[in-house]
């Protein structure tokens, strides 16, 4: 295990932002990890797992810590009739191992086709994309406690899934590190189309979609809105959807769509469960008069997606925050409406 000082974090994340890590290890096994860990607390500094870096801004000033980027690698896959399970090694590439199970004639994540990172990111924070999330399908996670170095295995409803949200980002943050990840998925499956985008796709076909049609077809919904990584698309140096889409109580939505129906306006929103409606946050973002492509310094919003907050070329991370900030006081005016945002800030 090679432990480097003073490594520059920016090129190692989608934003191409940020200052060094005073320490930085890449862990390739869960040795590695364990080390890592016993490293940080001998030097009494603060540790943080990294995966693909593609929902991560970090400060101007770097991290006075220990980056542990985890390139564990594997894959083992157990069929039993139609369902099949895939045991992921956390290191493993997210978009790679989709595009193998679609191959594979696999149903299941078809739809999260085109998102960066690893594996062991999805879970964190219950990754989701066109009509699909992977908790519908993840069925354990393994993890290494950082408290007592013991690897502890979650099921499904251990982790307490919810909309971008995990016990791994809420009430167990930082204390674990996720070493692989379960997924249950059916062979011969249909594809999920439950997306408007996605029906759009597929509204004048002739015969119903395949697994590797409705990848395709997400892949290029996510190239059009500049969410699938291009080379030279200055539009795609970002950590995609900046902003959660707001969860709010029914009578709280129909409190805010009385007010808005007498300005001639109808906010889009759809059933959330538990007498909860989710609010398009790109909607609300537009509407508080901030359009695709409104810049501030190097930093903008993107000028195919109002939630994508885009490094124009060389723009800090004061300048990722501070249009962050102005996009919340806007909408907060506007709307009375709480943007969160959906990437970790480390190091502010």
């Amino acid at each position: 295990m090679n432990i480097r000082e003073n490594v520059a974090l920016a090129q190692l994340t989608t934003l191409v932002v940020g200052g060094p890590a005073r320490y930085f290890v890449e862990a390739n096994s869960i040795e590695d990890v364990s080390q890592a860990i016993d490293f940080a607390r001998a030097k009494s500094v603060p540790l943080f797992v990294m995966a693909g870096g593609s929902n991560l801004l970090v400060a101007d000033a770097g991290f006075d810590g220990l980056i542990v980027k985890v390139g564990l690698r594997g894959m083992e896959s157990k069929e039993k009739e139609s369902q099949v399970t895939f045991c992921v090694a956390a290191g493993e590439e997210w978009d790679a191992f989709v595009a193998q199970t679609v191959e594979e004639q696999c149903a299941g994540i078809e739809c999260l086709s085109g998102i960066p990172g690893s594996v062991g990111a999805t879970p964190v924070q219950n990754v989701g994309a066109y009509g699909q999330e992977v908790s519908e399908t993840i069925r354990e996670v393994t993890t290494l406690d950082t408290n007592t170095l013991q690897c502890k295995t979650f099921s499904n409803t251990e982790c307490e899934f919810s909309y971008r949200s995990s016990i791994f980002n809420t009430t167990a943050r930082d204390r674990y590190v996720i070493l692989s990840v379960t997924f249950a998925l059916q062979r011969g499956g249909a594809p999920t189309l439950r997306y408007a985008d996605v029906q759009r796709a597929f509204a004048n076909a002739r015969s119903k979609p395949s697994l590797s049609d409705v990848r395709n077809a997400v892949r290029d919904i996510r190239r059009n809105k500049a969410m699938l990584l291009v080379s030279g698309d200055e539009d795609c140096r970002s950590v995609g959807s900046f902003f959660k889409n707001p969860l709010i109580a029914s009578r709280q939505y129909e409190e805010l769509r009385a007010r808005l129906n007498t300005r001639g306006l109808d906010a889009p929103s759809y059933p959330a469960g538990d007498g909860m409606r989710k609010l398009s946050a790109a909607w609300l973002v537009e509407h508080a008069g901030l359009r695709k492509g409104y810049t501030r310094g190097a930093a903008a919003i993107s000028r195919k997606h109002a939630l994508a907050i885009i490094n124009r070329g060389g723009a800090t991370a004061a300048e990722i925050i501070a249009l962050k900030n102005e996009i919340q006081e806007r909408v907060r005016a506007e709307f009375g409406i709480e943007l969160q945002p959906e990437p970790v800030l480390l190091g502010f």
